[in-house]
């Protein structure tokens, strides 16, 4: 409804073996080894950051901060008319890269690919509206909250849904495959979901809501930004007063990266502290709306109207 030393070992280990194979003598044994040592020392410290500072931080990419994210969700991420991406958490990574001294590189994929690729080591960070969850944990690890969210439920505006209770009476649901929404929704009764036969998964929200459009499901539960624009944007539809759940919203992180996770942190704590990540926010979201920062010792930040990927 929401990625790495294994590279700089393989660069190495390629780098080493490329200058055994040019071996003629013991001179130039000794010489080609010197300068293996030598580009492996580049290229570990092109990849690291500000030792002094985060540690010895190790990206898939020297000098680059790739981040995994599913940009579909306006406002945290959805690409722009120049074909690049925007949006809070596209925001608030690139002042994450700044600080650790690298580029961002923004990578768009299905959200359910988002959290599978950091753990796989392709990509150094999951953001995209995530949702920390302890099925998530066991994959990868979480920075601290950085916002709060809701998830909320659109319905058509003649619809008998009033309330969440309504959508046991036999209702079809849409979600986002992957999210919370759908995790949540189609969960037994006994754990406050409707069950697997009441869910449908779409690939992404806008086609939960051409099916919600089209009469093929009864409402939708989806992120509450995300689901406020979906409501402004198609005539008809209408988001239900009460939420469905709240949860907090991370940073997915490698379990072998622990360095990196400990620098986001820091910089988060930073960010929040001088209020830049809810200008952010406020820069996305209508400052009317009930969003508000929090104090810095608790390095998060409480945004109930505002919500992501899942």
């Amino acid at each position: 409804m929401m990625k790495k030393a294994m590279a700089l070992l393989l660069t190495a280990g390629m780098t080493l073996s490329l200058a055994a194979c040019g071996s003629a003598s013991g001179s130039s044994s000794e010489a080609a080894s010197a300068s293996a040592s030598s580009a492996e020392s580049a290229t570990e410290a092109a990849a690291s950051v500000s030792a002094s500072s985060y540690g010895d931080i190790k990206t898939v990419t020297s000098g680059e901060l790739h981040m995994a994210t599913n940009a579909a969700f306006p406002p945290y991420e959805t690409t722009d008319d120049n074909g690049g991406y925007t949006g809070i958490d596209v925001d608030i990574a690139a002042e994450i890269a700044k600080e650790l001294g690298l580029k961002l590189v923004v990578d768009d994929m299905d959200f359910s690919s988002v959290i599978t690729s950091v753990q796989s080591g392709k990509e150094d960070i999951a953001m995209a509206g995530i949702t920390v969850s302890e099925e998530r944990k066991k994959n990868v690890d979480f920075t601290d909250s950085y916002a709060k969210g809701v998830q909320s439920i659109i319905v058509p505006e003649d619809s008998d849904i009033k309330s969440v209770d309504d959508l046991s009476n036999d209702k079809m649901i849409g979600c986002q495959e992957g999210t919370t929404g759908y995790i949540y929704a189609s969960d037994t009764p006994e754990h406050g979901g409707f069950g697997e036969d009441h869910v449908v998964a779409y690939t992404n929200g806008a086609m939960a809501i051409q099916a919600l459009l089209g009469g093929k499901i009864d409402a939708v539960i989806i992120d509450n930004e995300p689901a406020k624009a979906f409501v402004a944007q198609n005539k008809g539809l209408k988001l239900l007063d009460t939420d469905y759940v709240s949860e907090d919203y991370a940073i997915g992180v490698s379990k072998k990266n622990p360095a990196l996770r400990d620098a986001i942190n820091s910089i988060l704590k930073k960010l929040i502290a001088d209020g830049t990540v809810q200008s952010i926010i406020d820069k996305y979201i209508n400052t009317d709306s009930s969003s508000e920062a929090v104090s810095s010792s608790s390095a998060s930040v409480s945004t109930s109207s505002a919500s992501t990927a899942g």
